[in-house]
C-alpha cells in the first residue's frame, strides 16, 4: 500500500480530486486544511482533517505527525497574505527569517516551503504523480482546432508566459491578433480573464496560453485549467485556451472536451 498522503490543501476543487484518487486508489491520506483558503464542501465533514492558519506551520507540522504522514502534496491557490494577517507562530517566524528574500517570488517562496517540508521528514510529490490522468496531453480536447491566426496568438502567448516565468511572476497569458491583453500576476487566471474581457479588439478573439515556468519544480504549482477557466475564457470573448502538454493539468478531461465544445472554444495540448 503507498504511505499516507497529507494533502495541504488550498482553495479550489483540486484538494477533493485528490482526496477522490486516493479513495480510488485505496490510499490513506489526512487533509491540512488552510483556514480561509480552503473550501470546507470540498474537504467535506467525512475527511481526515485537520484545520490551520498560514502562519501556523509548528502546530501543521505536528498534525501531519500525528496522523502519521509520510507524503505530502500541496495543492490549491491560496492568496499570500500580509505579515499582519500570517500572525506567525515561532515556527514560521523563524521561516521567514531565514529564507528572506526567497520569499518575494512564489516559486522561490513554493522552493522554500518544499524545503521545509522535506526538512521536517517529509517526502513532497507532485500533483501530477497523483492525479497523472489529469496531465496535459498533446493535441485538441474536444472537435475544435486553432485556426492560422490562434496558433500565431499561441506561438505569441508562450513567449510572453515563458519570460513571465522566468521572472517568478506568473504562468499565463492572454494574446488577440498579436496583441497582449494581459498577464498573470497575483489575481490568478479566472481574474486575468475577467479583466482582459473589456480590453478585447474587434475581429477575431484571443486566446489563453498557460505553461509552466522554465525550470519549475513539477511538484509546485503546475498551471491548472478546469470548467471554471473554460466559462470564465468564453465570458471574456476568447477563441480558445493552450496548455503545455506535459507541463499543465486539465481537471476532467473528458468535461473538458465536452464543455469546450457546448462554448464553441478550443482547448489544446501544446509542446513549447
Amino acid at each position: 500500500m503507498a504511505p499516507k498522503l497529507g494533502i495541504i490543501a488550498g482553495g479550489g476543487d483540486l484538494p477533493g480530486l485528490v482526496a477522490a484518487a486516493c479513495r480510488a486508489q485505496g490510499r490513506p491520506f489526512h487533509f491540512l486544511a488552510l483556514t480561509g483558503h480552503a473550501d470546507p464542501k470540498v474537504i467535506g465533514d467525512d475527511s481526515p482533517q485537520d484545520w490551520v492558519r498560514l502562519g501556523e506551520a509548528g502546530t501543521g507540522f505536528e498534525r501531519l505527525r500525528q496522523a502519521g504522514v509520510a507524503e505530502v502534496v500541496m495543492i490549491g491557490p491560496v492568496r499570500r497574505p500580509s505579515l499582519l494577517e500570517l500572525a506567525p507562530d515561532f515556527r514560521t517566524a523563524r521561516f521567514f527569517a531565514r529564507v528572506g528574500l526567497k520569499a518575494l517570488g512564489d516559486d522561490g517562496l513554493l522552493r522554500a516551503v518544499v524545503a521545509e517540508l522535506e526538512g521536517e521528514g517529509f517526502k513532497v510529490v507532485g500533483i501530477d504523480e497523483v492525479l497523472s490522468d489529469c496531465l496535459a496531453v498533446a493535441g485538441p480536447y474536444g472537435s475544435l482546432a486553432p485556426d492560422e491566426q490562434a496558433s500565431a496568438d499561441i506561438t505569441r502567448g508562450i513567449q510572453v508566459a515563458r519570460g513571465l516565468g522566468a521572472l517568478d511572476v506568473g504562468q499565463a497569458a492572454v494574446v488577440q491578433q498579436g496583441i497582449v491583453l494581459g498577464v498573470e500576476a497575483i489575481e490568478g487566471t479566472d481574474n486575468l480573464l475577467k479583466r482582459c474581457g473589456p480590453l478585447a479588439r474587434e475581429g477575431l478573439g484571443g486566446v489563453l496560453v498557460k505553461v509552466k515556468k522554465p525550470g519549475q519544480d513539477r511538484r509546485m504549482d503546475l498551471p491548472t485549467i478546469g470548467m471554471t477557466t473554460l466559462r470564465e475564457a468564453a465570458a471574456s470573448g476568447l477563441r480558445g485556451i493552450a496548455v503545455e502538454a506535459g507541463g499543465a493539468l486539465v481537471l476532467g478531461r473528458e468535461a473538458v472536451a465536452a464543455e469546450a465544445d457546448r462554448l464553441g472554444l478550443f482547448v489544446v495540448g501544446v509542446a513549447p
